[in-house]
């Protein structure tokens, strides 16, 4: 048995583009009202790899879901942080975002503009607005050409000559980041880790993008170079507009960096809300046992708070859980649970969860969650046509 593998996409692909019955059930996870157009809208995207059997003549067994269905949208300026487990499919919906990974459904919109199904070619002009932070600052610079290589190669690849010149916009982006123009000569492996990271952050700056997602930007860091690779971020971000979709396991990062945070739980949103809003008053149990193993500094507060230990293991995304993929886990869960699925539903204005019964709510908020996961069609027992989250 064998799964299909992505393929190890380098830096490079990205630049040259290689690679129903109430309001309040809403199928996109929409930023705050008046906040104006979407830059990024994505609804009801997935990504399912196939499972094939046999040598010489293979036959597809199943699937692995690594996302399955989710929707929500970025504005312009705004920082959308995506969190949740390893294997939740954070990393698979940025890619399908920046249109290295082809998605098996759903549709993505980008200024207007369905890039769902552009090929390489019609990508190329837009990948000067979107780029991405790579994950691993050690694997995702060439060790064989120099920083002045490695970032100019943005310009080179779009066949654009800065008026300055390469070496001095290179020099430029060095010193926007943090660094010195003297480094334009040297290789990766002359620099610490926070310092290649800034490296990537300046090749992803060259083409002044509208869009950066940015995929783990500082899991590999020492702890006192993560704050100044979050900061630096920041600085970007009002220096220059930029808009951010945050993809981490740090969730004190997260709520740091970001204006709405989107918690993923095996391939789907749970939730999705105003950061200050979702860390006091989280809503899915997931999302309130995720907060609960964020460490606390200050022993007082420490003692006082429930820490909430899940049991079991994250399901396998070959085979989901039916309805409620969180059910097998979940302290609350009950028999519809196991047999309606969930629709991500707006409970207050701006924020959204997927659960029949969620927390830090009131009856009529509840009660919007009973309406909306029951469709006009469904049958006797309530599950056969039930409907999918975010649907």
């Amino acid at each position: 048995m064998s799964t299909s593998q992505d393929r190890a996409d380098t830096p490079e692909d990205t630049a040259a583009g290689t690679g129903g019955d109430t309001a309040a059930a809403t199928a996109t996870a929409a930023g705050p009202a008046g906040a104006g157009e979407p830059l990024l809208e994505v609804d009801n995207l997935g990504k399912h790899f196939p499972v094939t059997q046999g040598i010489v003549f293979k036959r597809q067994i199943g699937a692995v879901k690594a996302v399955d269905g989710v929707s929500f949208s970025v504005r312009k300026g705004e920082t959308l942080g995506l969190v949740g487990e390893s294997g939740c499919g954070k990393t698979t919906t940025g890619r399908m975002i920046m249109r290295l990974l082809d998605s098996s459904f759903g549709k993505i919109t980008f200024e207007g503009r369905d890039i769902t199904g552009l090929s390489q070619g019609q990508m190329r002009p837009l990948r000067r607005d979107l780029q991405m932070i790579f994950q691993d600052p050690y694997s995702s610079l060439n060790p064989r050409q120099t920083v002045g290589a490695i970032i100019g190669a943005a310009f080179k690849l779009q066949g654009e000559t800065p008026q300055q010149g390469t070496r001095a916009a290179v020099q430029e982006l060095l010193q926007l980041v943090g660094l010195s123009p003297e480094h334009y000569n040297r290789y990766p492996h002359e620099f610490s880790g926070g310092q290649r990271q800034r490296i990537g952050i300046a090749r992803t700056l060259a083409l002044k993008p509208k869009l950066i997602v940015a995929d783990e930007p500082v899991s590999a860091l020492d702890v006192s170079v993560q704050a100044q690779v979050v900061n630096l971020l920041e600085d970007l971000q009002d220096e220059l507009g930029l808009t951010y979709v945050v993809i981490a396991h740090d969730l004190s990062v997260v709520r740091h960096i970001s204006d709405r945070v989107a918690v993923m739980y095996l391939g789907k949103i749970v939730e999705v809300g105003d950061r200050n809003d979702l860390y006091a008053k989280p809503m899915h149990p997931y999302t309130n046992a995720l907060l609960s193993a964020v460490p606390i500094p200050d022993p007082a507060q420490r003692a006082g708070r429930e820490r909430i230990r899940l049991q079991g293991d994250v399901p396998s995304p070959l085979d989901p859980p039916p309805a409620c993929r969180f059910h097998t886990r979940c302290w609350k869960a009950q028999d519809i649970c196991k047999q309606v699925e969930p629709p991500l539903v707006e409970l207050s204005p701006g924020h959204q969860a997927a659960c029949h019964f969620p927390e830090n709510t009131t009856v009529s908020q509840t009660d919007l969650v009973a309406k909306a996961a029951v469709s006009p069609g469904a049958s006797a027992d309530g599950a056969a046509d039930a409907p999918q989250a975010q649907e």
